[in-house]
């Protein structure tokens, strides 16, 4: 999985193609790995006003990777977020983020994603792409991914560490709430753009 520098379709594809096979190392990290939230956040990033970004994250969820090092092609990933933990540091705003002027988490507690295609990009760069489900809306979304590598922590856990960037228009799942600014614009902007820092543990054989 793959991701800084976004790419247009064109230059993915070249590099794709172009792309050298991978070597024992990747092969070698084929397996099931579960995510592990003590070590992993899923962030959001929000214009606030037309003049700040307002920055949260959620703090309760699940997820499981297959990687597959000799063919990336066929790597997955499956991810359950609790919509009540939504966190920005204010209780405040995070009640109303899980009232039904957003998230409606009492309607709908799981925000999920279910991978249905993945591609290397070349080097440690790579492509993910499957279904996001908001408020009971489900739409396409794709990732860009960096592999930041794998390890064995001291207690014998064998890691792997990913980022990842996205973007979406949060109306494109119902969420339309908003409130004018008398100086024009509105006070929530449409593109939230979400970041990954995901350390997931190989699981037992």
């Amino acid at each position: 999985m793959g991701l800084f520098g976004r790419r247009n379709a064109a230059t993915a594809t070249a590099t794709a193609d172009t792309a050298p096979a991978a070597g024992p190392e990747r092969a070698a990290l084929t397996g099931d790995y579960t995510i592990d939230p003590s070590h992993s956040e899923l962030g959001f990033t929000a214009r606030h006003a037309m003049v700040t970004n307002v920055r949260g994250s959620f703090t309760e969820y699940t997820g499981t990777l297959h990687l597959d090092g000799t063919d990336p092609s066929r790597s997955s990933a499956s991810l359950d977020i609790v919509m009540a933990s939504v966190d920005t540091g204010s209780a405040d705003r995070d009640a109303h983020l899980r009232s039904a002027d957003f998230f409606d988490a009492e309607s709908h507690p799981v925000m999920t994603f279910r991978s249905t295609a993945a591609e290397a990009l070349g080097g440690d760069g790579y492509r993910m792409t499957g279904d996001l489900t908001i408020a009971g809306t489900t739409r396409p979304i794709t990732i860009d991914l960096e592999f930041n590598g794998a390890a064995k922590d001291p207690f014998g856990n064998e890691r792997v560490g990913f980022e990842g960037r996205a973007e979406l228009l949060r109306s494109d799942f119902g969420l339309t709430w908003n409130a004018a600014l008398e100086t024009g614009g509105v006070l929530v902007s449409d593109r939230i753009k979400l970041v990954f820092d995901v350390s997931a543990i190989r699981d037992a054989a």
